[in-house]
């Protein structure tokens, strides 16, 4: 809620214009973008005019006459200035253009400097005391001596003229007031004019704002009360139920001393500038809050998995660990193989280095680029990907900016969803880079040294058992003396050998292969967590954190609109 601030009261105005100030600016900082154009050039106009006012004399306060055509306002006006300044008509509009009447021990320089701002050529200085006799007030209700020292009031053309460059001069002064005194009579106190066009666009003004109802000399008693009592109810329904009414007679003067007074206390306190702008500038904070959600969307901490799988499948990681699986067999093969055909899979290429990953695989691998050109030098050669999976991502990006997007005006709907979907090259960029700075390394198994050695020993009882049977046989075949050849479980030792070297080192290799292609599925789902996880810092940062971005300057323009709203 606004804080309770009224004409004729001291107040904290001025910290409390800073602080709404600081907060309209720090709003439009934040959303400026997502905020309509012609709205925010126009609530900067209110800032700049903040800053011009406050740049002028402080010491003087405006108060702008306004009315409709009859009401009494310029006959009002002369009451008030104590004498006849402005020429006034029943019928027809006689202020063709604004007048002032400054309230001023000596005419100083401030007050041209502001009139200059103000435009206003017709200016009547008026001696400090001067104005209407205020001898049926009271005591306790008079202006202290010297109060109205800065008053500036200003009779304007009237609001309904049929001339419209007599309203727009009208429309200019009032944007620029510090006070507003409406004057209305009882033939149009209810005009739709005066309460639709300007009373009901003015609830931020009503601190500064005062109602009279000029010539209740027309009227009973019973009549006026009645007429006060209908104006009151209006103002409630236009939202200034808490403005001063005050009823009037410029002809008789009845009345006339209390508004007087009541402009005084205005001056006196020193606020009314400041209260002026700062409805301005709440205002203007309203009418951008209506383009700002009251809540939007929270994202979570981490990737969703949907989201992840679509980006796997377009970055190739299929590919890459059907890659990693063959390399693991093969590298096992070549560990464990059996040794007379282990050569032969030297010739089978390797998965990871056709994929340009081999370096993610071996960390000793060192490059040959400097540290700095290494992320636009190094790619990998996956393959594109499919336009089934191009799609897929496409259909969760737009997902998550939808969803992110709920409920927000359109502006910043547009901006989540484009923040969203980042340009394609940079995120298949981000991909590739992450899976070449995953780590394919895993430690090597004990077991294929082992085995390796395991192999060796097969392969030489082989060779020696072939070896010793071929001696055997060409000693027989020469004629010559045959040794006698030891046994083992009444089998010659060197067919044992030979044989058992030969079918071990075959059984061993199939065993070993069947081992490695189940160790690889295993790390084939290690490798695969490991690319989620990089994967998943992919989407934090090109997805993710843009919309979260977004959703927080939306956030932030919302606290700042209504920190100047309630200031």
């Amino acid at each position: 809620m606004n804080r309770p601030l009224r004409v004729g009261h001291r107040a904290e105005a001025g910290d409390v214009l800073r602080a709404a100030v600081t907060e309209l600016t720090a709003a439009i900082d934040e959303g400026g973008d997502h905020l309509p154009d012609t709205e925010v050039i126009a609530v900067e106009k209110v800032l700049k005019r903040a800053a011009e006012r406050l740049s002028l004399s402080g010491r003087h306060t405006v108060v702008a006459l306004a009315g409709a055509t009859g009401s009494g306002k310029s006959t009002l006006f002369n009451a008030l200035v104590g004498q006849e300044v402005a020429r006034s008509g029943h019928l027809r509009p006689t202020t063709t253009r604004p007048a002032a009447a400054l309230w001023d021990a000596e005419w100083a320089s401030g007050a041209d400097d502001l009139l200059d701002w103000l435009r206003i050529r017709d200016r009547h200085h008026v001696a400090l005391g001067g104005g209407p006799a205020l001898d049926d007030l009271l005591e306790r209700d008079r202006p202290a001596p010297g109060s109205t020292d800065g008053l500036v009031l200003v009779d304007l053309p009237d609001i309904d003229s049929t001339r419209v460059t007599h309203r727009a001069e009208a429309d200019r002064i009032l944007s620029m007031a510090d006070v507003f005194v409406w004057v209305t009579d009882p033939q149009k106190y209810a005009d739709a004019r005066l309460h639709e066009d300007y009373l009901r666009r003015a609830v931020q003004h009503a601190e500064v704002t005062i109602v009279v109802l000029n010539q209740i000399d027309r009227l009973t008693p019973l009549q006026a009360q009645e007429c006060l009592a209908d104006l009151r109810g209006l103002l409630r329904l236009d939202g200034l139920g808490t403005v001063d009414v005050l009823a009037c007679s410029a002809t008789t003067g009845a009345g006339v001393a209390q508004l007087f007074a009541a402009l005084s206390r205005a001056v006196a306190a020193a606020e009314a500038t400041r209260l002026r702008l700062l409805g301005d500038v709440r205002a203007g904070a309203a009418q951008l809050r209506s383009h700002v959600a009251d809540t939007e969307a929270q994202l979570g901490d981490k990737a969703d998995a949907t989201i992840i799988d679509a980006l796997a499948d377009s970055a190739g990681v299929p590919v890459v660990l059907a890659s990693v699986a063959a390399d693991h067999r093969r590298r096992a093969a070549g560990a464990t193989g059996w040794p007379f055909t282990r050569w032969a899979r030297r010739l089978r290429p390797d998965p990871l280095k056709r994929l340009r990953l081999d370096a993610a695989r071996d960390p000793s691998a060192a490059t040959a680029f400097p540290e700095e050109l290494e992320p636009v030098l190094q790619r990998s050669s996956l393959p594109q990907p499919t336009p089934a999976a191009r799609a897929a991502v496409d259909l969760v990006t737009r997902r998550l900016g939808a969803s992110a997007a709920a409920g927000l005006p359109q502006p910043w709907a547009q901006a989540v969803e484009r923040a969203a979907q980042p340009a394609a090259g940079s995120l298949s960029d981000a991909l590739d880079q992450a899976i070449l700075g995953t780590s394919l390394h895993l430690r090597r198994p004990l077991w294929w040294a082992l085995v390796g050695v395991l192999q060796v020993l097969l392969a030489v009882a082989a060779v020696a058992g072939v070896a010793w049977l071929s001696l055997l046989f060409a000693l027989a075949w020469f004629q010559l003396p045959v040794p006698e050849v030891p046994t083992l479980w009444y089998l010659p030792l060197p067919t044992l050998m030979a044989i058992g070297g030969l079918v071990g080192g075959i059984v061993l290799a199939l065993l070993s292969r069947a081992i490695a292609a189940r160790q690889a599925r295993r790390r084939v789902d290690t490798i695969a967590l490991r690319l989620r996880d990089r994967i998943g810092t992919v989407v934090t940062s090109q997805l993710l954190a843009p919309v979260r971005d977004v959703l927080q300057r939306h956030r932030a323009t919302r606290e700042h609109l209504d920190a100047a709203i309630d200031a």
